[in-house]
C-alpha cells in the first residue's frame, strides 16, 4: 500500500510537505501541490481515512435527516436528495440517512459521531431538533423549508413563485375551472403551495368551489384517489394542480382508468419536476424545484462550516421555473 512517505521519497520532499499538499494547505505552492497530487494519482495513493480522522479529530461522516422516511416523503424525493448529496460528497466522507421521527434526540446529541448534519426539513415540527443541533455546536444546514431564524444556515426554493407561474400560465391558456390536490397536512411545502394557489386564483378573480380542493398526502395513491373524486363530480374542473409530481402521476392514472383524455378533457400540473415526469403519457407540465442546486449548495456550506471557514450569508431562496409539457392543452385548442 502506497504511503505519504513513499510519495515524499520519490518527490524529494518531506512527508509533511506531501501531507499539506494533499490537504490543499495554503502553505504549499500551487505548482508543488499539482506535482504531488499528480504523483499520488499515478501511484494509486489512497488516503488512510482512519488515521486522518484521528489527527484532525473528524469522523468524516455527514448525517442527512428527513422529517420522516416513511410518512409523506416520496420515493422519488428521497432518491433525488440522497443521489445529489452523494455525488457531491468528498470521497473521504460517508453519509448516514435517518428520519427525525425515528431518532431519540437526546441520545443522538450525546452519542453522535457526525462532523455535521443536513436537515432536509419538511415540517415545522423539525425546529426543536435542528435548533438543538445548532445549540450543541454541531455544524448544521437546513434545506427544503424556509426557516426564519438568523442562527441557522438555510437553503430552499421559492415554492410560492412556482405555483404562481403555473396557475397564471394555465389561466393564460384559457383554463378557468381550477382544482387542487393538496400535499401532506403539517408539511410546510404543502401549506405554502396551497396558500399560493389560493392567492393566485383570488388575484385572477377565479372562483374555487369547496369541492375542488381535495386533501392528499404526496403519495401516488392519494393523487389517484383524489382525482377520481374530482372527476366524478357533477361539475368537474378543467385543470387539476397537484402539490407534487407523484400525486399528479396518480391523477393521470385515474384519468386513464376513467377513459378521460389528458389534456383534451382535463389538464394536469405537478410540482417538483422529478425525472419520471417527462416520461409519463402525456409528459407532465410541472414546476421545476432545483433540488440538485439546493442539495449541492447546502453541502458546500456545511463543509465550509466543518472546515472552520466563515459563511457570510445564512439564507438562500432559489428560483423555481415552470416546465411546460403536454399535460396542458395548447391555447389553439380553446
Amino acid at each position: 500500500m502506497v504511503t505519504i512517505k513513499d510519495i515524499a521519497k520519490i518527490a524529494g520532499v518531506s512527508h509533511t510537505t506531501v501531507s499539506r499538499a494533499l490537504n490543499d494547505s495554503p502553505l504549499i505552492k500551487a505548482e508543488t501541490k499539482k506535482r504531488i497530487n499528480e504523483l499520488a494519482q499515478s501511484m494509486n495513493y489512497t488516503p488512510n481515512v482512519s488515521a486522518k480522522s484521528l489527527v484532525q479529530q473528524k469522523s468524516y461522516l455527514i448525517s442527512l435527516f428527513f422529517s420522516s422516511i416513511n410518512e409523506g416523503t416520496s420515493d422519488s424525493f428521497l432518491v433525488e436528495v440522497i443521489k445529489s448529496i452523494s455525488e457531491n460528497l468528498p470521497k473521504e466522507y460517508n453519509l448516514s440517512v435517518r428520519g427525525i421521527d425515528s431518532v431519540n434526540h437526546q441520545e443522538f446529541l450525546t452519542q453522535q459521531r457526525s462532523d455535521g448534519a443536513i436537515v432536509m426539513s419538511q415540517s415545522d415540527d423539525d425546529d426543536a431538533f435542528f435548533q438543538k443541533l445548532v445549540e450543541n455546536g454541531l455544524p448544521t444546514v437546513v434545506l427544503n423549508r424556509q426557516v426564519l431564524t438568523d442562527n441557522v444556515i438555510n437553503v430552499t426554493a421559492d415554492d410560492a413563485q412556482g405555483v404562481r407561474q403555473a396557475v397564471t400560465y394555465a389561466y393564460e391558456q384559457g383554463y378557468r375551472k381550477f382544482a387542487m390536490i393538496e400535499g401532506k397536512s403539517g408539511f410546510r411545502s404543502a401549506l405554502i403551495r396551497k396558500e399560493s394557489f389560493l392567492s393566485t386564483l383570488q388575484s385572477l378573480e377565479v372562483p374555487l368551489p369547496e369541492e375542488w380542493l381535495i386533501a392528499g398526502d404526496y403519495s401516488l395513491e392519494s393523487g389517484k384517489k383524489a382525482a377520481l373524486e374530482l372527476l366524478q363530480l357533477p361539475n368537474p374542473p378543467e385543470v387539476i394542480f397537484c402539490a407534487n409530481d407523484d400525486m399528479a402521476i396518480g391523477a393521470l392514472n385515474a384519468c386513464h382508468q376513467m377513459g378521460i383524455s389528458v389534456p383534451e378533457d382535463i389538464g394536469l400540473i405537478g410540482f417538483d419536476d422529478i425525472p419520471f415526469s417527462k416520461y409519463t403519457n402525456p409528459p407532465l407540465t410541472t414546476i421545476h424545484k432545483p433540488l440538485d442546486e439546493i442539495s449541492e449548495l447546502g453541502l458546500r456550506l456545511l463543509l465550509q462550516m466543518i472546515n472552520g471557514e466563515p459563511v457570510e450569508q445564512t439564507s438562500f431562496l432559489l428560483d423555481t421555473r415552470l416546465e411546460v409539457r403536454q399535460s396542458l392543452q395548447s391555447p389553439l385548442a380553446f
